[in-house]
């Protein structure tokens, strides 16, 4: 019998119901067994509309399911490091939306329960997942384009009109740094394989929007000169790619997060090749590489304590944001 990880999910979230539990489904190791919610009524619609076996009116109620081994978290920010250490006190491995929470010190007492607990933690940054992370890193390492010389993200998409969005409540965790800079910023730790040392961003705080920063825009100093220039925000034209600067030539992503197409540019002195990759859905690939964790068939390369160094790079972002200051980690 194929073994099968059943997962369970907490809250009827629209990454969850149009992006991860179709992932899950077409994913090789994982099937949404129940899903909860804070009323039984849109439990049941959402169980109903994506095939979903068992439906919960409690959080609570979810956790209790012993036949659950995985929980996967699409709540507002704020709510990520309570029902998490929940999930997990409780036995269950745990998938957390980014962030995974409103700051590193959170992020740490996550990273210490699943230790205590045993069980496996990960942040849902279904991009990483993709063959063409590891391709970028090949061409690195190969030599191609020579010494890396900078990184340059963007993510931006324009929601400003719905002011009832939770994107849109600061004390939730807000802001476009929390929902699309974390992308950028995660990107160039992963592809340059260091921490930053310092932050500079400067943000538009909208008061329309509960003061969270609608526009971001920064520095983040890594080790050896070399720098990640980003900007996130929305309540700009969707913008969505990553470019790998380096000193003979440079790799274009030109859908880097979510993409539309997978390929990647590689610019050198030769000129411009194209090489395509495939369209795979992320969120399956991030489905059973997590399952593959929890079965202890693959080291988790995304653990608990990568997501404490990327809050910790959030943390230094948001403080530069709101004091105008360059910010040491």
């Amino acid at each position: 019998m194929t073994r099968e990880l059943r997962w369970g999910v907490m809250g009827c979230a629209g990454i969850a119901v149009n992006s991860v539990i179709p992932g899950i489904h077409q994913s090789n190791s994982g099937k949404v067994a129940a899903i909860a919610s804070r009323g039984i009524d849109k439990a049941l619609e959402t169980a109903a509309k994506l095939n979903i076996p068992r439906a919960y009116g409690s959080y609570e109620e979810l956790l209790e399911d012993e036949e659950i081994d995985a929980i996967y978290i699409p709540l507002p920010n704020h709510l990520h490091m309570e029902w998490s250490i929940r999930a997990m006190e409780a036995g269950k491995h745990v998938l957390c939306e980014k962030p995974i929470a409103l700051n590193a010190e959170e992020a740490q007492r996550m990273a210490e329960t699943s230790r205590l607990s045993g069980v496996q933690l990960s942040e849902a940054f279904m991009y990483r997942h993709h063959p063409r992370y590891s391709r970028i890193q090949e061409i690195i390492l190969s030599g191609e384009i020579g010494e890396v010389r900078g990184i340059h993200g963007v993510f931006t998409f324009n929601n400003a009109e719905d002011k009832t969005n939770v994107r849109y409540r600061k004390e939730w965790g807000g802001g476009s740094l929390y929902d699309v800079g974390c992308y950028p910023i995660s990107a160039a730790r992963m592809i340059l394989g260091a921490e930053p040392e310092a932050a500079t961003v400067h943000a538009f705080l909208s008061p329309e929007h509960d003061h969270v920063d609608m526009m971001a825009s920064g520095i983040l100093e890594f080790p050896g000169k070399v720098a990640l220039t980003f900007d996130c925000g929305m309540w700009a034209a969707f913008r969505n790619t990553l470019e790998v600067l380096g000193t003979k030539g440079r790799i274009e992503v030109p859908s880097a997060f979510v993409f539309e197409k997978a390929s990647i540019l590689i610019h050198t002195g030769e000129g411009v090749r194209k090489e395509p990759q495939e369209m795979l859905n992320q969120y399956a690939l991030q489905a059973d590489e997590f399952a593959l964790s929890v079965w202890g068939e693959k080291r988790a390369r995304f653990g608990p304590l990568d997501a404490v160094a990327n809050m910790k790079a959030i943390d230094a972002c948001l403080e530069s944001a709101y004091s105008r200051k360059r910010v040491l980690l």
